[in-house]
C-alpha cells in the first residue's frame, strides 16, 4: 500500500514537472528534437529533486524501485510522445491540423521562409499567401503560395484568408507604430504573430530571446565543440561501442563466415576516409565487393556519366558479391566501425565519413563538418541515406555540427535502427 501512493504522488509530481518544463507546448509539439529534450531534461531533474528530498527525510525507498521507474518511465514517455507525434504528423501530410498562416516581408526573404516552411510539412504551417511591399503587382511568390496584397491592408488581408497566424519576415519597411498597430489586430482575432529572423538551420535551444528596453533582442548560442559535453560523448561513445561491440559479436561471426567461404579476399575492407579537422583515418567494413574494387571505380563512374559528381555511387555495382549484397542491405557491413568509435576515429553519431576526393569539393562553409567526428550514423543516415543528394547531405551534416546535443544523438540513433529495418536508402 505504502508503494502503490508513493507511486500515485510519484506520477503526480513527475507530469507537474513536465508541465513546468514546458513539455506541452503547442510551439513544440509535433517537430524538432526540442520536445524530446524538455522531457528528458524534466524526468532527470524531477528523479534528482526526488531522490535528495527522500534521502533528507530518510525515507524508506527502495534503490531498485527508483532504479527501474526512472528509466522505465522515461522510455515509456519517449516512445509515448513519439508515437503521438507519428499520429499527428501522418495528419498534418494529409492536410489537417495545420495552422493556415500569411506570410509579411519583401518578396526574396518571403520566399525563402516559404521554402523552408514548404520543406516540413510536419511543422503544422501552411502558407496560404504573402502580402509584399508592392501587392498584386508582384506575381506569385511561389508556385503554391499567391501574393494577396500590400502592407496598408494586412488584416483585411487575414480576414479574407480566414488565417489563424502571420508570420512577419526579417526584411520589410513596416514602422514601429505599424507593427504594433498589427499585434493589436491579431490579438482581436486571436491570431498567432511569428516573426521569423535571417536565421537559418539553428535549432530552439540555441535561440533566447530576451526583452531589452521593449524590444525583443534574439541571442544565439554558438555550437558547442569543446568541453564538458564533448567529454560527454566520448564517453557515451566508448561505452556505447562497448556494450555495442559485445551484443554484435555473434552476428559478427557469422559475418566473418560467410564473407570469407563465400568469395576470395581478405574479410575486411579499410579505406581512407577524412576525420575531425581534415585528419585522415582508416574506416573499417566487413568486405562486401570482389578484391581490386577502388581500381575499378573510376572506370564505372566513367560509363554512367557521373565521375565528375561527388557521392561517388555506382547504380547497380557490379563489384558487389552476394553475400555483400546481403549484408549492405542490413548494414552489416559497417559493423567493424564499432571499432573505430572505441579507438576515437568516429563517433556513433556525427557527419557523413567522405573521400577526400569529396572533401577537395567542399566550399569554406562545407568544411564545419569537419569540426567534429564523422559518425557510424548521423543525420544523412536517418533522412534518406544514399538517396540524398550533395547539397542535402551536406546541409544536414551542417545542421548537425551547429546543432548536436546528446538528446540529439539519442533520438537519431533510434531512428537509425528504423531506417536500418527499413532497408531506406542502404548502400
Amino acid at each position: 500500500m505504502a508503494y502503490t501512493a508513493m507511486s500515485v504522488a510519484l506520477v503526480i509530481c513527475w507530469a507537474l514537472a513536465m508541465a513546468a518544463f514546458g513539455t506541452r507546448d503547442y510551439r513544440i509539439i509535433g517537430t524538432g528534437m526540442l520536445e524530446y529534450k524538455r522531457v528528458t531534461n524534466a524526468t532527470f531533474a524531477f528523479f534528482g529533486a526526488f531522490a535528495i528530498v527522500a534521502f533528507v527525510l530518510r525515507a524508506p525507498i527502495g534503490r531498485g524501485y527508483l532504479l527501474l521507474s526512472l528509466p522505465l518511465g522515461w522510455v515509456l514517455l519517449v516512445a509515448s510522445r513519439w508515437v503521438w507525434r507519428k499520429w499527428l504528423t501522418s495528419r498534418r501530410r494529409k492536410g489537417r491540423l495545420m495552422s493556415h498562416a500569411l506570410l509579411v516581408g519583401d518578396r526574396a526573404s518571403s520566399a525563402h521562409v516559404a521554402q523552408q516552411i514548404q520543406r516540413s510539412p510536419a511543422c503544422g504551417i501552411r502558407i496560404v499567401g504573402a502580402i509584399t511591399e508592392h501587392g498584386s503587382t508582384d506575381r506569385q511568390l511561389t508556385d503554391s503560395v499567391p501574393v494577396l496584397g500590400d502592407w496598408a491592408n494586412v488584416l483585411q488581408h487575414v480576414d479574407r484568408a480566414k488565417a489563424d497566424t502571420v508570420v512577419v519576415t526579417s526584411n520589410h519597411s513596416l514602422k514601429p507604430r505599424q507593427m504594433r498597430e498589427l499585434g493589436w489586430g491579431l490579438e482581436e482575432r486571436r491570431a498567432n504573430l511569428i516573426v521569423a529572423p535571417a536565421l537559418t538551420d539553428i535549432a530552439g535551444p540555441r535561440i533566447h530571446s530576451t526583452p531589452v528596453a521593449g524590444l525583443p533582442l534574439i541571442h544565439v548560442d554558438y555550437p558547442e565543440f569543446t568541453g564538458i559535453h564533448r567529454s560527454l560523448k566520448r564517453l557515451s561513445d566508448i561505452a556505447g561501442s562497448l556494450l555495442l561491440i559485445l551484443a554484435t559479436s555473434p552476428i559478427m561471426l557469422i559475418v566473418a563466415i560467410a564473407v570469407k567461404t563465400t568469395s576470395r579476399g581478405p574479410l575486411f575492407f579499410g579505406q581512407e576516409r577524412i576525420g575531425q579537422d581534415g585528419v585522415p583515418f582508416r574506416m573499417w567494413k566487413f568486405r562486401s565487393m570482389i578484391v581490386g574494387a577502388d581500381d575499378q571505380l573510376q572506370s564505372l563512374l566513367d560509363a554512367q556519366g557521373t565521375s565528375d559528381k561527388p557521392l561517388f555511387k555506382v547504380n547497380d555495382d557490379p563489384r558487389i558479391t552476394p553475400i555483400g549484397r546481403f549484408i549492405r542491405r542490413y548494414s552489416l557491413d559497417e559493423l567493424p566501425q564499432f571499432f573505430n568509435v572505441l579507438m576515437g576515429s568516429m563517433s556513433l553519431v556525427g557527419p557523413r565519413p567522405q573521400r577526400e576526393a569529396e572533401v577537395a569539393l567542399y566550399d569554406r562553409g562545407a568544411h564545419r563538418r569537419l569540426f567534429m567526428k564523422p559518425g557510424i550514423s548521423g543525420l544523412w543516415q536517418v533522412s534518406g541515406r544514399s538517396n540524398l543528394d550533395w547539397d542535402d547531405a551536406i546541409r544536414l551534416d551542417l545542421y548537425y555540427v551547429e546543432n548536436w546535443s546528446l538528446t540529439t544523438d539519442l533520438v537519431i540513433l533510434w531512428r537509425t535502427v528504423r531506417a536500418v529495418i527499413a532497408k531506406d536508402g542502404a548502400v
